[in-house]
């Protein structure tokens, strides 16, 4: 009973061997469905991303939001894909999203299937823009090239948190027979329910997105060039959509990046975050166009990366928190300065997450806006902006560290491509009073306090490891005992997002939401320093985020980074002890 003839030859394969231990690799546990859905290699077996557990997700996602929304067969889903495919087991993100779009209506749910690929905010805006009651995206962001995922989005417009995520686990569980005619996604073309909101959120996306330019006189006149690319993935056509729909000239492509290639030929990890390595024919590109400023984003073109050449011909790649600053300035400023909006400044909101810098927080003080940190992840980010928007407040800009940043009310994640377009008109603007994007940060800093930030990751592969690691740091001096010092740091305060213990509290409780499924501590240090340590959900690592945030004044830079880098020497050495822990490090 063979219905894909390529996993069917794997597995076969690995029985004529009688490999015992590659067919439990395969077959020994389910992928586990969480908030951020499914993230996996593409291949055979329930482990993996192939076509049946797309299909057996499908009908668990699709009796859950049966039993949550009446009016389902009214008002549908919507499933976007990106570039990915996987040769040996036939997989691919578009395969896998037609396989969904059959099960959704088979059951006679109406489909928005974007009939081409698109940038993964491109789902969020849809669910908000047609008022759907759910989203999928078939994608596996920046991930290596044999990984697929299968992200969902609520009819809020962000992505699920919990408890949907253990309801949509065991709908998968209790649906795991492929109903009848599963496996023939031909059936879609033919059916009344099929729609393509490809044109349509073409159009309507950079409507919206225009809402947020707003000199452009100066985006028609400015000398200043960019160089875009889109590493092997999506980015590219809607890039150049947005630098049109903001009157600017189009940005050079990379011509060995520009077109989607699920190989990634010409990187690594197709990960923007990695730095220079992944934006070395960026580099080249510039040099001989002559531009200034590089935008890169990740596959699926929900995340930005930028690089300005400076004065002294060097290329600084700007770091999550140092846009996140950059973009914070700028949107609060054009705001006060351009708004039509009637919104009171004590109605004005931006969100940062809980391991991102604080900078927002020192510009909201000064300024007068509220400010508010989630829990790491855009999943929170956007829920919590929905909340507030639907209070009547604005939410005008959010961001994370990890380069993902929400410039645009339309969509409650993160957007590589307004993100991308909004850089450029900042920069085209600063280029009209002289001023670099670096220098300009430096005026953000100088105004609102220094904050410089230091993050990297250990890697280990046994969870036991781990749970020590974390444990010894509950038990430091005995039991229950946090640690009062890290050489000679004094810790000041102590926040622990796995027990729900935090100690600057009245009552010592945590006012975030709390998860016994993920380690995380935060220590606040005597100095203003603050170190966050935690797992990750999707690899085998251990994460540290550090940040000094110095009064505005203090503007002794390099002393600053000094201590940042003794405070982050001995959080390594007295917290994570690698070499007794066997912890690997991050490598260049």
């Amino acid at each position: 009973y063979q219905q894909n003839p390529k996993t069917y030859a794997i597995v076969k394969q690995l029985f004529a061997e009688g490999n015992a231990r590659e067919l439990q690799k395969y077959f020994g546990s389910r992928m586990e469905f969480g908030t951020a859905g499914l993230r996996a290699a593409m291949g055979a077996g329930i482990s993996h991303m192939n076509d049946l557990t797309i299909i057996q997700t499908t009908q668990g996602f699709c009796r859950y939001l049966e039993k949550n929304f009446s009016d389902l067969k009214k008002r549908g889903v919507v499933i976007g894909f990106d570039a990915r495919a996987h040769l040996s087991s036939g997989g691919s993100s578009k395969r896998f999203a037609r396989l969904a779009a059959n099960t959704f209506i088979s059951q006679g749910v109406p489909v928005y299937l974007f009939s081409d690929i698109i940038p993964t905010p491109f789902v969020p805006y849809t669910v908000t823009h047609l008022k759907l009651c759910a989203g999928i995206m078939v994608t596996a962001s920046h991930n290596p090239k044999q990984d697929n995922g299968y992200k969902v989005y609520w009819e809020n417009g962000a992505q699920i948190i919990s408890p949907h995520d253990k309801g949509i686990a065991q709908a998968i569980e209790e649906n795991q027979e492929p109903w009848p005619q599963a496996w023939d996604d031909k059936l879609i073309d033919s059916s009344p329910l099929l729609h393509d909101p490809y044109a349509m959120v073409n159009k309507e996306y950079f409507k919206d997105i225009q809402k947020q330019c707003f000199y452009r006189n100066i985006n028609k006149e400015t000398n200043l060039k960019f160089v875009h690319t889109s590493v092997h993935g999506v980015g590219h056509k809607f890039v150049q959509l947005a630098f049109k729909a903001f009157d600017l000239s189009p940005p050079f492509a990379v011509p060995e990046q520009k077109d989607p290639d699920p190989d990634f030929p010409t990187v690594k990890y197709p990960n923007p975050e990695e730095g220079k390595g992944v934006l070395t024919l960026s580099f080249a590109l510039a040099e001989k166009d002559g531009a200034r400023i590089i935008l890169a984003n990740d596959p699926d073109a929900d995340r930005l990366a930028v690089a300005e050449k400076q004065e002294s011909g060097e290329w600084k790649v700007f770091s999550g928190n140092e846009l996140g600053a950059l973009l914070g300035w700028w949107i609060f400023t054009c705001w006060k300065n351009n708004s039509r909006d009637t919104h009171a400044i004590k109605d004005i909101y931006m969100l940062s997450s809980t391991v991102s810098s604080k900078i927002l927080r020192a510009i909201a003080l000064k300024e007068g806006f509220h400010f508010e940190e989630t829990l790491t992840g855009f999943k929170w980010m956007g829920n919590r902006a929905k909340q507030l928007m639907d209070q009547g407040k604005a939410v005008l800009f959010a961001f994370e560290e990890a380069i993902g940043y929400m410039c645009c009310p339309a969509v409650l994640d993160k957007d590589g491509v307004s993100a991308a377009v909004i850089t450029a008109e900042m920069a085209s603007f600063l280029a009209t009073r002289n001023l670099s994007l670096s220098q300009q940060l430096k005026a953000v800093y100088d105004e609102y306090g220094f904050h410089i930030t230091k993050a990297s990751y250990f890697i280990c592969h046994d969870p036991k490891v781990i749970q020590q690691l974390f444990d010894n740091l509950r038990n430091f001096d005995g039991k229950d005992t946090y640690p009062k010092s890290c050489g000679r740091f004094k810790v000041s305060g102590i926040r622990d997002l796995t027990t729900g213990y935090d100690s600057s509290q009245p009552d010592q409780k945590a006012i975030l939401p709390t998860s016994k499924s993920s380690q995380m501590i935060t220590f606040t240090f005597a100095n203003g320093g603050v170190a966050t340590m935690r797992t990750s959900g999707t690899e085998p690592k251990i994460k540290y985020y550090s940040e000094l945030c110095a009064p505005p004044g203090n503007s002794d830079v390099e002393q600053l980074k000094k201590e940042l880098d003794e405070l982050v020497n001995a959080l390594e050495k007295h917290f994570f002890q690698p070499e007794k822990n066997k912890l690997q490090r991050k490598t260049e």
